[in-house]
C-alpha cells in the first residue's frame, strides 16, 4: 500500500485492494502492477517517472515470511557526493570545500546517477524484515542536496554545529542539522554573510527518539443504545495502541496492563418508554341482568403525551379493556296473563283467575322476593247473576300441611249443595255427580327439610321364639335424595333390634307319638335326622328339636 505522510491513501488504502493501473500521487503518476498470484512468482510493484514532491510511505502486510522489498530511485547528478567521503566523514565535519568531483564531470550537466550506486555501490537494495517489537535503524532519505564544486582557498565554510530539538519525545520523531558559518582555520563562528549562501547545505530530516511511545487505550465511539426507550445497553471498542513514526499501531493488550482499562459496556436511556393510560371509567354493563360485559378505553401514550401504537408499550402490562359483569338474576318484574274468560260460578259470586310469574332468563322457582313483595292478585271476584236453586260442589278451606317441611298433603271437605237466596242446602253427592268434583286432597311443600334419616321396613325376625333379631337399612339423604353426611348422628334410627323374645311353646300334635319304648336311644344316637326315626319316635324327636334349634338339620 502507498500513502502520503499527510495520511492520504494513494494505492490499496483503507483496507481496500485496488485494481492494477495508474494512480496519481506525490506529484507524479504511479503504475501499479499485480501479477497473477498463481501463474507468477513476481511480487507487486509501483513505478513512477517522478519527481515526487512529498515523502511517501510504503506499507506491507503478509502472512507468509516476508521476502523483502526491492527498491530503486534516481536523483539529479550535479555536485554528487562521493560515497567514500560520506563513509569517512565525522559528525560536525564540513561538507563543502573538502569534496572533490571526478574528472570529466561537468558542473552544468544533469547526468542522473542511480542513488543505490551513490549510497551503497549496488544497483538495488533490500529493506530488512521488521519483526514485531523491533524497529529498523534510520535509513537515508531519498535525496542528497546538490552542492557546488568547492572553491579553492576559501576562508570561510559552513559547519554543522548541532541539531534541532526532536519533534517528538518518543515513537520516531524528526530533527534537522544546524549549519553556521565558521572560520576555515580556527572554526570560530562568524556572521553568515562571510559564507556563500548558495553553498549552505540544505538541512536534511533525521530520525530521532526511535523508541516506541508508551501504549495507551484507544477508546472508540459508543454504539447506538440497544433500546429505543427505557434502560438499554451500548458498547464501544477499546484497543491497546502505540504511536511510532507518526503512525498509530494496534498492539497486544498486555502492553496496556499498566493502565486501567475503560468500560466497554454502559447503560443508556434515550427516552422514557411509552406507558399505558386508562382514559375512561368502565361503561355500564351490556345487559340489565345476568352476565354481560363492560369496557373502558386503554391507550399507549408516549412520554410527550401522544397516543402511539400499542407495540410501543409493554403488552404484558396492558390493563384489561374488557371484562365480564354480573348484574344478578334477571328477576326484575311480574309478568301477568289476561283474566280468564269464565267465572268460577255459573251463578252468584265466583272468581276469575290469571297467572302471575316472576320472570328470569328462564322460568324457574326463584323466591318471589326477587320481584318484590307486592305480588299482583291472581283472582278477582265475578258474578253471573242470582242463582235459582242450582246444584254445585262446595269446597271448604285446606287444612294445614301434614309435614312441617318437605312434601306433605292437605285436606279439605267437598260437599254437594243447592244454593237458595241466602241459604245452602246440603245434598247427597250423587246430586252433583254430573259436575266435575273439586279435589279434596293436594300436595304441599312448606320448606326444605335439609338432610334427614331414611330407613327401610324391618326384616323378618330371625327366630319365631326365644329371642331373635331383625334388621333394616338406614341412610342420610338430602332434599334431592342424594347421599348426605349432614344428619344428626344422635337422631339416627336403630338398624337392629331384638324380636320374638317369648318362650317357645311346643305345639301338641295328637298324631305325634312314640311307637317304641326305647326312643330315648334313638335320640341319644342322633337318629332323629332320618325320616323313619323322626316318624317312629315323633314325640321324643320333637322335644329335642324344640330344646336344641338346628339339631335336626345338622345332618
Amino acid at each position: 500500500a502507498l500513502r502520503s505522510r499527510s495520511g492520504r491513501s494513494i494505492i490499496n488504502g483503507n483496507w481496500a485492494i485496488d485494481r492494477p493501473g495508474r494512480y496519481e500521487g506525490g506529484g507524479t503518476m504511479f503504475t501499479y502492477r499485480r501479477p497473477n498470484e498463481i501463474s507468477s512468482t513476481a511480487g507487486e510493484s509501483f513505478l513512477a517517472d517522478g519527481p515526487t514532491n512529498e515523502v511517501l510511505d510504503v506499507y506491507m502486510i503478509h502472512q507468509q515470511p516476508n521476502p523483502g522489498i526491492h527498491y530503486e530511485y534516481i536523483i539529479p547528478g550535479d555536485n554528487v557526493i562521493s560515497p567514500q567521503l560520506l563513509a569517512h566523514r565525522r559528525p560536525g565535519e564540513p561538507l563543502n570545500g573538502q569534496l572533490g568531483m571526478p574528472e570529466g564531470t561537468s558542473h552544468e550537466s544533469e547526468d542522473l546517477h542511480r542513488a543505490t550506486d551513490i549510497l551503497t555501490g549496488q544497483s538495488a537494495g533490500t529493506f530488512p524484515v521488521i519483526q514485531p517489537g523491533r524497529f529498523p535503524s534510520h535509513q537515508p532519505e531519498n535525496q542528497v542536496p546538490a552542492m557546488q564544486p568547492p572553491r579553492q582557498n576559501r576562508e570561510y565554510n559552513w559547519k554543522q554545529v548541532g541539531k534541532t530539538e526532536c519533534t517528538t519525545t518518543c515513537g520516531k520523531g524528526s530533527q534537522y542539522p544546524i549549519f553556521h558559518c565558521v572560520n576555515r582555520i580556527t572554526h570560530e563562528e562568524v556572521p553568515e554573510g562571510y559564507c556563500d549562501s548558495s553553498t549552505k547545505p540544505i538541512p536534511e530530516e533525521e530520525a530521532c527518539n526511535l523508541f516506541p511511545c508508551p501504549a495507551f487505550w484507544d477508546i472508540g465511539e459508543w454504539s447506538e443504545c440497544s433500546k429505543t426507550c427505557g434502560l438499554g445497553m451500548q458498547h464501544r471498542q477499546i484497543l491497546c495502541r502505540q504511536i511510532y513514526a507518526n503512525r498509530t499501531l494496534t498492539v497486544q493488550q498486555y502492553r496496556c496492563q499498566h493502565l486501567e482499562k475503560p468500560d466497554t459496556t454502559s447503560t443508556c436511556q434515550l427516552k422514557i418508554c411509552s406507558e399505558w393510560q386508562i382514559r375512561t371509567e368502565w361503561t355500564s354493563c351490556s345487559v340489565p341482568c345476568g352476565v354481560g360485559q363492560r369496557t373502558r378505553d386503554v391507550k399507549c401514550v408516549s412520554n410527550l403525551g401522544d397516543v402511539v401504537d400499542d407495540e410501543e408499550c409493554n403488552m404484558k402490562l396492558r390493563p384489561n379493556d374488557i371484562e365480564n359483569c354480573d348484574m344478578g338474576p334477571c328477576a326484575k318484574s311480574w309478568f301477568l296473563t289476561e283474566w280468564s274468560d269464565r267465572c268460577s260460578a255459573e251463578c252468584g259470586d265466583g272468581i276469575r283467575t290469571r297467572s302471575v310469574l316472576c320472570m328470569t332468563n328462564h322460568v324457574s322457582s326463584l323466591p318471589l322476593e326477587g320481584c318484590g313483595n307486592n305480588r299482583p292478585a291472581e283472582t278477582t271476584p265475578c258474578n253471573n247473576g242470582p242463582c235459582a236453586g242450582k246444584v254445585e260442589w262446595f269446597a271448604g278451606g285446606w287444612t294445614q300441611c301434614s309435614t312441617e317441611c318437605g312434601s306433605g298433603t292437605q285436606q279439605r271437605e267437598v260437599i254437594c249443595v243447592r244454593k237458595t237466596e241466602g241459604n245452602f242446602e246440603v245434598l247427597n253427592p250423587y246430586e252433583c255427580s254430573y259436575l266435575e268434583k273439586p279435589p279434596s286432597q293436594q300436595s304441599c311443600y312448606l320448606k326444605p327439610c335439609g338432610s334427614k334419616w331414611f330407613h327401610t321396613e324391618w326384616s323378618t325376625c330371625s327366630k319365631s321364639c326365644e329371642g331373635g333379631f331383625r334388621l333394616r337399612e338406614v341412610r342420610c339423604l338430602s332434599d334431592d335424595m342424594a347421599a348426605s353426611s349432614q344428619c344428626d348422628p344422635q337422631l339416627k334410627p336403630e338398624e337392629k333390634e331384638p324380636c320374638n323374645t317369648q318362650d317357645c311353646v311346643p305345639e301338641i300334635d295328637e298324631n305325634c307319638k312314640d311307637k317304641y319304648y326305647n326312643c330315648n336311644v334313638v335320640v341319644q344316637a342322633r337318629l332323629c335326622v332320618y325320616t323313619y326315626y323322626k316318624s317312629a319316635c315323633c314325640a321324643s324327636c320333637s322335644r329335642v328339636a324344640n330344646r336344641q334349634p338346628g339339631f335336626l338339620g345338622r345332618r
